[in-house]
């Protein structure tokens, strides 16, 4: 068996995507060998229309021939147009660097339905002159919010097959939520599809494979609507109907079934459907779910079911512009979460602790309730004095109710909301509730988890696992700020700041990259980027750090994962915004224009003068669309933002920078920002770098950060020499810290500092999220300086690593493996008998130069052997009590004295 072998084959970010739109997708690969120094020196693509096809020259429809591997881990498609409803199959073989065949490894994707005229279907829905008005039962205990929500509407479209299908495939999207069925199946396992987009730009539709749910005779293709984003609550917005999109859910749907005699037959949407309002009461986002069992449609999805009853549904429009084919992965249910315990409460009321708290819905299993039974589900994070604390949710109700109809077991599952909660409060139970009744079902945008961080401190490793699930509940179809409140939208600098962690836990190529479409799209005619994407509720242009985002989103993409794509596809707006920035600002000190300044946000008990940090952030947008430029090729653009990026940073220095190295403000972030973008001149970053720690020391090893500084602390501190003061922060337990909040039993992020405090309780409930990724930011630094995965400052994917693991504060050992664009990556450290044993993997195609932490070079030896006599190393230098090796790829264990 060959060494080299490729493995996670992608097509457009996608593994084995199903409805592809993108006219020349990229395909990718990473590499894995257990042979050191190995490394590809000639790849072979081969694209096909049947797998046996790869193995016939005269039957490939591309075929690059040897070729030597590109700079970055992406090639795209180069053959003939893609047609629409294909399954295209592709291998990749490898050639080692002595030139033999290595592995290979083969994939498929399939494209969408790529022209106008592909498409017979059209939108449908309820016709508003047929709804019945129906007066509520007596029961009825809804509220003024939930009032106006409206009932699911069902639809269904019987038809007949006189043969077997050999291949269906269905075309569905909603403006608004839909689940799918056929013959009385579920299609697929996405949740709330088809996804947030800005629907005004794009609705992006999905593709199932269903030919094995088909079969001769009748069959029955149903769905079930939902307002969603669409028509439902959305933000902080007090309205709903007509505010953001539209007032009604519709449905959009195309079978296309293909017969073994090369017929085909299409079933699309269409005014031969018919519809009728089921035991879904209402579905909202923010408010809940209401359902009355009472009024189920038992088999309405299935044959032979009556539906005389049902009315006609109506075509509601034909523009089919804005349809889209989906280019990440959906929303999954990933994960269940059994109560750990459950607490009567008295009154028919029990609250149940789910031990974590998470972002989804609750599976409530029911037994022997009486008919008409009505049972209420409320969500929490917190406990204040045993009971809910429902303050922070604003005017989410995050509420589900549930009638039962009688039977001796039901399960109540919603469809069509979520909620960020630990604590689930179940009243209405005539008796007691198990434990065992209540499960989690933990929903998120279903992004492969890349990364795994983990050290010897346990208040550490929860600060880990309290990042990983922020980013779980808050990745659910667009980067939300929190799930939990009356607010769950796309913040722009909160998903910047956030990014690189992100990027080191899962991976969010596809995620982010469909989303940059959004934040693209809300850019104004003037340039100015939006502060939330998709742009509802909150519509005034981006604030520095917020706009900002437009600019440094694209270019980690590109850094992280060799993105060229979202590059060029994000460069004009990048540029617009610079000069929106540069128009207003003449003097390069950007104070005009800066939108809801929000400054260094949630900074605690300081305040970052707010035109320091736009200017720094004026520079770094600068620097980076310069950089963007000279990747793209554009030579001229990269000349011109160079050296806009220096004469904002000599009017930065001119404007804030005192001659012994202080920056205006004093703050830890006003240092961190001079710092870490390189706003100061060189003489001047020691002392700079003195001064900020002397700022931690003064506060007695406590931060002053917000959510913008946060990002930069432990990085900017270790850079310059104190990595002493980075890790006092990281263990310190007293408020402000991360561990605070661990210390009291959060088990994610919070969204403040002092969202709740021993003293004060709670903060405000107006803004009091404990489910918030932005201060969650230093993960970066846990894989990057902690345990020491980097990359070379000019290296992109990580093809050229740079290993620098820090010993130090009360670890005795840390490690983190990371999947990147060329494979896995792993780099951690022991302390060992007075010494430190350091560990490394670097995939093939990569090259590293690890720092070997030691008081003396010399001694330092690999694998039982001295360093400069060891198999694939290269003693490259020393540096500050560190020893600098070179690594080809490969599986390394280093030991050195300290």
């Amino acid at each position: 068996m060959p060494s080299l072998t490729p493995y996670g084959l992608t097509c457009e970010l996608l593994e084995e995507p199903l409805g592809l739109d993108e006219p020349r997708p990229r395909l990718s690969w990473r590499l894995a060998s257990d042979r050191r120094g190995d490394t590809p020196a000639a790849y072979r693509l081969r694209v096909a229309a049947r797998p046996e096809d790869l193995d016939e020259p005269g039957r490939l429809l591309w075929d690059t021939d040897l070729v030597e591997p590109p700079e970055t881990p992406y090639v795209r498609y180069d053959g003939p147009p893609l047609q629409s409803g294909t399954r295209y199959h592709w291998r990749v073989s490898l050639w080692d660097a002595a030139g033999a065949p290595a592995g290979e490894a083969t994939s498929w994707f399939e494209t969408g339905l790529l022209h106008a005229g592909d498409w017979t279907a059209a939108w449908i829905g309820e016709d508003p002159a047929l709804i019945p008005i129906v007066d509520p039962p007596a029961d009825d205990d809804r509220t003024e919010r939930t009032r106006p929500l409206n009932p699911s509407p069902h639809l269904r479209r019987a038809f007949r097959l006189d043969a077997a299908a050999v291949r269906a495939r269905v075309y569905v999207s909603a403006r608004g939520l839909y689940e799918l069925s056929l013959n009385g199946h579920r299609v697929g396992d996405h949740e709330l599809a088809p996804g947030w987009t800005d629907y005004h730009e794009r609705v992006p539709y999905q593709v199932h494979d269903v030919t094995d749910l088909l079969r001769e005779g009748e069959n029955v293709l149903g769905a079930i609507l939902a307002d969603g984003w669409w028509s439902g609550y959305v933000g902080f917005d007090a309205r709903h109907q007509a505010l953001h999109y539209g007032t009604a859910p519709q449905l959009l749907a195309q079978l296309v079934v293909d017969f073994a005699d090369g017929s085909r037959r299409v079933v699309a949407t269409d005014g031969t459907w018919r519809t009728r309002r089921g035991p879904i009461v209402y579905g909202d986002l923010l408010m809940g779910e209401r359902f009355d069992a009472r009024l189920a449609l038992t088999g309405w999805d299935a044959p032979r079911y009556d539906d005389q009853g049902w009315t006609p549904a109506v075509v509601l429009d034909r523009d089919l512009s804005a349809l889209t084919a989906t280019t990440d992965r959906p929303v999954r249910a990933v994960a269940e979460l059994p109560a750990v315990s459950v607490t009567p409460r008295g009154d028919g009321r029990h609250i149940a602790d789910l031990g974590q708290n998470m972002v989804g819905r609750v599976r409530l299993t029911l037994r022997g309730l009486p008919r008409g039974t009505a049972i209420r589900l409320r969500h929490a994070e917190m406990l204040d004095d045993g009971e809910l604390y429902l303050d922070n949710l604003r005017t989410a109700e995050a509420t589900d109710h549930y009638v039962a109809a009688g039977e001796p077991v039901e399960v109540f599952e919603p469809r069509f909301t979520f909620h960020g909660f630990r604590y689930v409060e179940v009243s209405g139970l005539p008796g007691p509730l198990r434990a065992g009744d209540v499960t989690g079902v933990v929903l998120m945008s279903d992004t492969p988890a890349a990364g795994e961080f983990h050290c010897s401190d346990p208040v550490v490793t929860q600060l880990q696992a309290n990042i990983v699930w922020g980013q779980r509940g808050n990745f659910v179809s667009v980067p939300t700020d929190c799930p939990q409140r009356d607010e769950r939208l796309g913040w722009l600098a909160d998903a910047q700041v956030f990014l690189p962690t992100a990027a080191r836990n899962a991976d969010v190529a596809a995620f982010f990259a469909r989303w940059m479409r959004d934040v693209v799209s809300g850019q104004d005619a003037d340039g100015a980027f939006p502060n939330v994407a998709p742009k509802v509720c909150v519509t005034q242009e981006g604030a520095p750090a917020w706009g900002d985002a437009g600019v440094i989103i694209p270019w980690h993409l590109y850094k992280a994962y060799g993105d060229v794509r979202v590059l060029e596809r994000s460069y004009p707006a990048m540029t617009a915004w610079v000069e929106h920035v540069r128009r207003h600002n003449p003097d390069l000190i950007w104070r005009s224009r800066v939108g809801q300044h929000y400054g260094d946000w949630l900074q605690i008990g300081v305040e970052t003068p707010r035109e320091v940090l736009a200017t720094a952030y004026f520079a770094r947008s600068a620097q980076l669309t310069a950089q963007a430029a000279a990747v793209l090729g554009r030579k001229d653009d990269a000349a011109a933002y160079g050296e806009l990026h220096r004469s904002i940073r000599e009017a930065f220095a001119e404007a804030f920078v005192e001659p012994d190295g202080r920056v205006a403000g004093g703050t830890q972030t006003a240092y961190l920002l001079a710092l870490a973008f390189d706003l100061l001149p060189g003489h001047l970053v020691p002392a700079a770098a003195d001064h900020l720690a002397a700022d931690v020391e003064a506060r007695g090893r406590h931060l002053t950060t917000g959510f913008l500084g946060v990002s930069l602390l432990c990085p900017v501190l270790t850079e310059h020499g104190h990595a002493d003061l980075a890790y006092a922060l990281l263990h310190q337990d007293e408020f402000p810290s991360w561990c605070y909040s661990i210390r009291h039993g959060a088990t994610t992020i919070w969204e403040r500092w002092d969202g709740w405090t021993e003293e004060g309780g709670f903060q405000s409930a107006n803004m009091n999220s404990f489910n918030h990724y932005a201060l969650g930011s230093v993960g970066d630094w846990l894989y990057g300086r902690v345990a020491g995965i980097d990359q070379d400052s000019g290296s992109v994917a990580y093809r050229r690593l740079l290993l620098r693991p820090t010993v130090g504060g009360r670890l005795s050992w840390a490690r983190a493996h990371q999947e990147t664009p060329y494979g896995r990556v792993a780099c951690g450290w022991r302390r060992e008998d007075g010494g430190v044993r350091v560990e490394a993997s670097v995939p093939p195609g990569a090259t590293a130069v690890l720092h070997v932490p030691t008081s003396d070079a010399a001694a330092v030896r690999e694998g039982g052997l001295p360093v400069e006599a060891a198999e694939g190393v290269r003693v490259a230098g020393e540096w500050r009590g560190v020893l600098a090796v070179e690594l080809a790829s490969g599986d390394y264990a280093f030991t050195a004295p300290l």
